[in-house]
């Protein structure tokens, strides 16, 4: 996509900064956090100041350079949503970009920019649905086509917008979807990874449709759905496949692991075994457990709230934890794997929402099933 001029942005310290400030003051925020992090060593000590001042500033200037471009969106409503989409959840692509920690500068900066633009259409399409009015199941369907466009180049881009809403972006999502496509297309491997990426992504998009539909149906519908994929991820309920399609932290991973080498078969089934259903299913499970005040008061579906009570959810997440931490083991750079999960787990275990909430008892013992 064509990179608008942002004049002096880079040159500012505080404008380059200032994602690495407020990282570092959430990871210091509290005593639990401290402890976890002293608890990584030397080595995810290392780690995590790579992560912090490499990654996360690189993460930062591709954000500035695609807000610069929601900024231009003709129609209001989609510009609110495209804003509000990078400034409310930058934390998405910071998260997502953690693996860039462990590749070398020039591969890192090219992952960071895929990763920056791929999740940007995530959370985009995610706010449309969740926050547009009059957005109808049907267009929830249609806008994701853009997620898939993104991932795969044998596809012939659409109308993303033919369902709804009727508005004018300017070509906003359209050059998002060129962007990854141009970034996925510079790297010589990634179509090792293509098919597995794109049905991930698909479940994700069909995720989307599932649960943003009548209140009165939905659970069921998700229930139906697990039904048929069951046989090939069993041992899970219904709530926990629901969860585990509804991360994009899988296809981080398997592009990743194309960023690197040519993949061998081997080596995808096994990022994929690890990461989808397992990692997957952890991460949006961690992301509900903080939120299900805020979703009970909005009456939207939290999937950590299927459990039948909370000590049942603590058995639930702890299951899906160690089995996470089983599997990536078995990964080719496995430290990085761990260090990605146990990231994961201190900054949403450790989060102010579950002290607001009471849920420190809980959260201690998913901590301690860290190890």
């Amino acid at each position: 996509m064509r990179r608008p001029k942002l004049p002096g942005l880079l040159a500012v310290p505080d404008a380059l900064w200032r994602d690495v400030r407020a990282t570092l003051a959430v990871v210091f925020s509290r005593p639990s956090r401290i402890r976890r992090f002293l608890a990584l060593g030397p080595r995810g000590w290392m780690a995590t100041a790579r992560f912090v001042g490499s990654v996360i500033p690189r993460a930062g200037r591709e954000l500035a350079i695609l807000r610069a471009d929601a900024a231009r969106i003709p129609d209001p409503a989609l510009r609110e949503q495209a804003l509000a989409s990078i400034d409310g959840k930058a934390y998405h692509v910071q998260g997502g970009c953690i693996l860039a920690t462990f590749m070398p500068n020039d591969t890192a900066q090219r992952y960071v920019a895929i990763v920056a633009a791929l999740e940007t259409i995530y959370d985009y399409l995610d706010n449309l649905c969740d926050r547009l009015p009059g957005v109808t199941p049907q267009a929830y369907a249609s806008l994701h086509h853009a997620l898939i466009d993104a991932l795969d180049e044998r596809r012939a881009p659409g109308d993303y917008y033919r369902d709804g809403p009727h508005r004018d972006d300017g070509g906003y999502l359209r050059r998002l979807v060129e962007s990854v496509r141009a970034g996925l297309h510079a790297m010589p491997h990634y179509v090792a990874v293509r098919d597995d990426v794109v049905e991930i992504a698909q479940y994700y998009a069909d995720l989307q449709v599932l649960k943003h539909g009548p209140v009165e149906a939905r659970e069921s519908a998700c229930g139906a759905w697990y039904a048929r994929n069951r046989e090939r991820f069993p041992n899970l309920s219904w709530w926990e496949f629901a969860a585990a399609c509804g991360s994009s932290l899988p296809v981080f991973a398997l592009i990743a692991l194309a960023a690197r080498q040519r993949p061998a078969r081997s080596e995808i089934d096994a990022t994929v075994k690890a990461y989808f259903p397992g990692v997957s299913a952890l991460h949006i499970l961690l992301d509900y457990f903080i939120d299900q005040a805020e979703d009970l008061e909005h009456g939207e579906l939290n999937f950590v709230a299927c459990y039948a009570s909370r000590p049942e959810a603590v058995v639930g997440l702890r299951r899906l934890l160690r089995g996470a931490l089983a599997r990536v083991r078995t990964l080719a750079g496995a430290a990085h794997h761990r260090f990605l999960v146990e990231a994961m787990c201190v900054f949403y275990l450790t989060h102010p929402k579950v002290f607001a909430q009471r849920l420190d008892a809980e959260s201690a013992i998913l901590l301690r099933a860290l190890g």
